[in-house]
């Protein structure tokens, strides 16, 4: 299928520094090559000349990013690029995922246990309904992306489309909607739910925004309206529409029936192998798991975990891929792989960890063996749908660089910031040292970045910082999307002024505001010390004309000396371009935002919390302490601690500093 959509790039500025002739490069390095990689330097515009290169193409893009809130910057910015185009975001709906394991060690079963994000899920199925649609499409996605979705025909087969004047039995038509994983509700209209009042039927999309509303005279459809789901009210008049369904996994009756046989024979199969091994026991288990999943599945047309029989519910043979979003692209789309140094490697190792932990559970009789095939892509199945990638990174792996036709070096800010300067300090006493320097960033109404080694040690010193009444918080993987959005968020606003982490500081943020990025031990040696990781982590300093990064080493290790000399000879090319052209530098003036779309935020809780602050701004200490046990004693705990930080600041940080035992000075983390 050769695609070619159009893509309407919109920009207030054009492409500047060597923006322009990265862009050419790329763009005819495809005509040669179906790999090519971008070196390119942070804050040089990257997402820019990218979203120039889809213009050019225009093919069907897919994005990849290696977090979920790298992922939802790129979906901001390249919707502010492309707003007459269907720009969509894919990540994992899960805000918290526990997988089935077993620990045979200690003989415990973990059942599976998650908590799926409604709004997360909307957009996903929203990206999915563009890619059947429309052509101008770029996809925002994770890593995620490469696990087991359902197959794509089963999928567009179980869409519903209608028009004006068609001949529909009301019956046929609702059974059609609980097909398609619709539930029926005349009570309450909500996403993935629908309700009739005589002739009318109001459905509500899981994927949209806007209800439709079918007016039925007798069995023939008589008008569709789109309508706003608060007040009820017309909104457009269609001819036609199409309902697709409520979630990605599609079955049908007579995928589930054809399964039945397959999965009986594989379970006397397997009981079988054990009986002869003598594990009894595990014979036992899988055949009493079986037999229930199969009556479930028999009289609902569902089990928990039905993804572990996708083998046989898929019409797929032992070992075959299992169908992903990639399949919803045609042949010829664009991939982007961003910070592919890090992006690769984690799907690489995607597939090993998912087979290890399901192995284990088919070893003692908790699945099948065909749970197997429920899994994300293996290496060699992704590389194949490489036809046309484009490798971004500031620091790129040796795999991408040695597939790629050519690698374009981006090294010109349109800004003329040059790489900051790195000073190497001792290690020894490297937190005294760091707070005199974070005193003089703030006065300057500027931030700082503080990579420790450890999620402890974030806490430890993020807790430190703000006893000694510095607005400082930590951040780690502990923390949930929606929590680390809001932190990088608060911190442009100055409502932080120091954030602590460990290594999700180090792509992908837009952070002008920081001037200060200070790494602590550096000289241990190790993957957070590597020389990538160290050309990350300063390049978060890379946006701000006075920034600087302090390297607290004891010793000269090869990445330390690799990486400054690299950020070294990147600082020359810019400082000399500066220089003939003219060119002072400035620091990059950017919008605050979000990280995360805006419709998956819940505005009203924090719009109250702001409220709830703000009133209790002008109290005394006493009323606060006063405020502050009432909300304890009502079991209002979060309240109660926001009154606590707001009386430690009060204070001057004069409360017990227990946080800071492991920073006291002269000590090493």
């Amino acid at each position: 299928m050769n695609v070619t959509a159009k893509f309407n790039l919109v920009s207030p500025w054009g492409p500047a520094g060597d923006q322009g002739k990265a862009i050419e490069d790329i763009c005819r390095g495809f005509d040669e090559s179906g790999c090519q990689t971008l070196m390119g330097v942070t804050g040089s515009g990257k997402t820019f000349t990218v979203a120039n290169v889809i213009q050019r193409l225009g093919k069907p893009t897919l994005v990849m990013a290696h977090n979920k809130t790298l992922a939802a910057q790129l979906y901001s910015e390249f919707r502010d690029f492309f707003p007459d185009n269907a720009v969509h975001y894919f990540v994992s709906y899960y805000d918290y995922y526990q997988p089935e394991a077993y620990v045979p060690s200690s003989d415990t079963y973990i059942e599976k246990d998650a908590s799926i994000n409604d709004r997360i899920e909307k957009l996903r199925l929203a990206a999915t309904k563009a890619l059947i649609e429309r052509e101008d499409v770029i996809v925002v996605a994770s890593v995620s992306c490469i696990y087991g979705l359902g197959k794509k025909a089963t999928y567009e087969d179980a869409v519903i489309p209608f028009a004006v004047g068609d001949k529909w039995d009301r019956r046929v038509f609702f059974e059609a909607l609980l097909s398609g994983y619709y539930v029926r509700n005349d009570l309450e209209l909500s996403p993935g739910k629908f309700r009739a009042r005589g002739d009318v039927v109001e459905i509500f999309p899981s994927y949209s925004d806007t209800c439709l509303r079918v007016v039925f005279y007798d069995d023939e459809i008589e008008s569709i309206e789109e309508t706003d789901p608060v007040s009820g009210k017309s909104l457009l008049r269609k001819d036609r529409a199409s309902i697709y369904p409520a979630q990605h996994y599609v079955t049908s009756d007579e995928a589930v029936a054809g399964a039945m046989n397959s999965i009986w024979d594989e379970m006397n199969g397997q009981v079988e192998l054990f009986k002869s091994q003598g594990k009894y026991l595990e014979a036992q288990r899988i055949e009493s798991r079986t037999r229930y999943d199969m009556e479930m599945l028999s009289e609902t047309g569902y089990c928990s975990g039905i993804e572990n029989y996708s083998r046989y519910l898929d019409g797929r043979s032992e070992g075959d891929p299992p169908g992903t979003l990639i399949d919803f692209f045609p042949d010829d789309f664009l991939l982007v792989v961003d910070e592919s140094h890090i992006t690769l490697p984690q799907i690489r190792g995607m597939f090993n960890g998912d087979r290890a932990r399901k192995e284990t559970l088919v070893r003692h009789g908790f699945r099948l063996p065909s749970c197997l095939d429920n899994r994300p892509l293996r290496w060699e199945e992704f590389v194949k749908y490489m036809k046309k990638t484009l490798f971004l990174s500031a620091t790129p792996g040796d795999w991408e660089v040695s597939v790629s036709g050519q690698v374009v070096e981006q090294i010109i800010r349109p800004t003329g910031i040059p790489d900051p300067e790195v000073l190497l300090v001792p290690a020894t006493g490297q937190i005294d040292d760091l707070l005199d320097r974070i005193r003089e960033v703030i006065e300057r109404d500027e931030r700082v970045l503080v990579t420790t080694l450890t999620k402890k040690g974030s806490e430890d010193l993020g807790g430190y910082l703000k006893d000694l009444g510095i607005k400082a918080k930590y951040i780690h993987s502990d923390l949930n999307t929606f929590e680390r959005a809001e932190l990088i968020k608060e911190l442009r606003e100055g409502h932080t002024s120091v954030l602590v982490g460990v290594n999700l500081l180090r792509e992908g943020m837009d952070l002008p505001e920081v001037s200060l990025v200070a790494i602590l031990d550096a000289d241990r040696e190790g993957f957070l010390r590597s020389y990538r990781s160290l050309v990350q982590v300063m390049g978060r300093a890379a946006r701000n004309v006075d920034s600087k990064v302090i390297l607290y080493a004891d010793e000269i290790t090869d990445s330390i000396a690799k990486a400054m000399e690299e950020t070294g000879r990147r600082r020359a090319i810019q400082i000399d371009y500066n220089e003939k052209n003219g060119i002072t530098p400035r620091t990059v003036v950017s919008k605050i935002r979000s990280l995360l779309p805006e419709e998956l935020m819940d505005k009203s809780e924090p719009k109250g919390a702001d409220l709830w602050e703000e009133s209790l701004v002008d109290l005394s200490e006493k009323d606060l302490e006063r405020l502050m046990w009432e909300a304890v004693e009502k079991l209002q705990f979060e309240r109660a601690a926001g009154i606590r930080d707001m009386l430690s600041e009060t204070k001057g940080g004069a409360m017990l500093r227990v946080a800071g035992n492991s920073y006291r000075r002269g000590k090493r983390t």
